[in-house]
């Protein structure tokens, strides 16, 4: 086997967008092209209380954003494809970046599945993306991956569920029953287990220890390992730039791919029936049926709603807006308001 250069990075924040940007830093911008085909490189990290959402998938069919928002979940969309994934804090991920020439799957699981395997348990592959684990009941999913390359790098990243909240996994992935339909990619749910059901003696710490040993084994090298926090990293333009990208409502929800979102309501005044075409998180076409008696409100609404981001924000302010020219019927559109904002949370 060719000698490699090793790196270990671990984050010391908890902060998902700033996870994110930091692995796409080291991916991108940490080595040079020469420095890469030398050098295979371990990342681990945790977030909190977050949503992550592949490159592709729309953010309103795979989450419940409504209870997002109520509990404070942060949602987060990687660089790399594949389906939504909560976090918390009893989630390890893990990162395996090399040059494309370099790039090794079959080594990467390996590297995983000796470690956990090491617990006294028995994991392996199984299809492009998942580790699975034999438990009493069958086997079950422990780990998903996703993968991102570039024409001279790779990366392969991934889940590891060892004390994860699986409430939470069903409370904020499952969205709310809408007539949503979307172009984009749907996430496939599995059947899942935390690793400490298996094994109590399995921690982050414990478990981030031993792929960094098995890491090092496989490539017969060592390192210094690199701790990583705000401090360390602000200092650098690169990052700082992925930062605001991953941070960025036009990232997170904007590159949502198009979708149409047709709601219905009836109200005392009558009924109306909304359709909202979606492209890149903004509304271009809005399209109002009703039988009120305010046809000037229908029209104005229509308007309003064209051109805005998909959001509570602003649709509350255009709301207003048509509420302030029209001040005759303005408790029709404070009803209004307040049934499309559940309704697009």
């Amino acid at each position: 086997m060719k000698k490699f250069k090793l790196k270990v990075l671990i984050s010391n924040t908890f902060d998902p967008w700033f996870n994110i940007a930091t692995e796409d830093w080291i991916f991108r911008d940490m080595l040079t092209e020469a420095e890469l085909e030398e050098t295979k490189i371990l990342f681990l990290w945790r977030n909190d209380n977050t949503v992550v959402i592949g490159r592709f998938q729309n953010p309103w069919t795979e989450c419940n954003t409504a209870k997002m928002d109520e509990d404070s979940i942060i949602l987060a969309r990687r660089q790399s494809g594949g389906g939504a994934v909560f976090h918390d804090l009893g989630n390890t991920n893990f990162t395996f970046l090399s040059s494309k020439k370099g790039f090794d799957k079959a080594a990467n699981n390996q590297i995983i599945t000796n470690a956990i395997n090491s617990f006294g348990l028995k994991s392996y592959p199984s299809g492009r993306n998942d580790l699975l684990v034999e438990t009493s009941d069958g086997e079950k999913k422990f780990s998903g991956s996703a993968f991102k390359e570039t024409k001279d790098r790779s990366f392969h990243h991934g889940t590891l569920l060892i004390n994860a909240d699986m409430t939470k996994l069903g409370r904020y992935l499952n969205p709310d029953l809408k007539k949503l339909e979307s172009k984009g990619i749907t996430s496939v749910r599995a059947r899942v287990v935390n690793l400490q059901e298996l094994n109590k003696g399995i921690t982050h710490e414990i478990l981030s220890a031993k792929i960094i040993e098995e890491f090092a084994k496989f490539y017969q090298s060592t390192c210094e390992i690199e701790y990583l926090d705000h401090q360390y990293l602000l200092g650098i333009p690169k990052l700082n730039e992925h930062f605001q990208k991953m941070s960025n409502w036009n990232w997170r929800f904007g590159e949502a791919p198009q979708f149409t979102h047709q709601i219905s309501e009836r109200f005392t005044w009558g009924g109306v029936d909304v359709q909202l075409n979606v492209e890149k998180g903004v509304v271009v076409h809005a399209q109002i049926f009703s039988d009120s008696l305010h046809p000037e409100m229908i029209e104005q609404l229509m308007a309003s709603l064209v051109n805005l981001p998909y959001n509570k924000e602003t649709f509350k302010l255009a709301i207003a807006k048509v509420s302030d020219d029209l001040p005759m019927i303005e408790d029709y559109l404070n009803e209004f308001s307040e049934w499309i904002l559940k309704q697009i949370s």
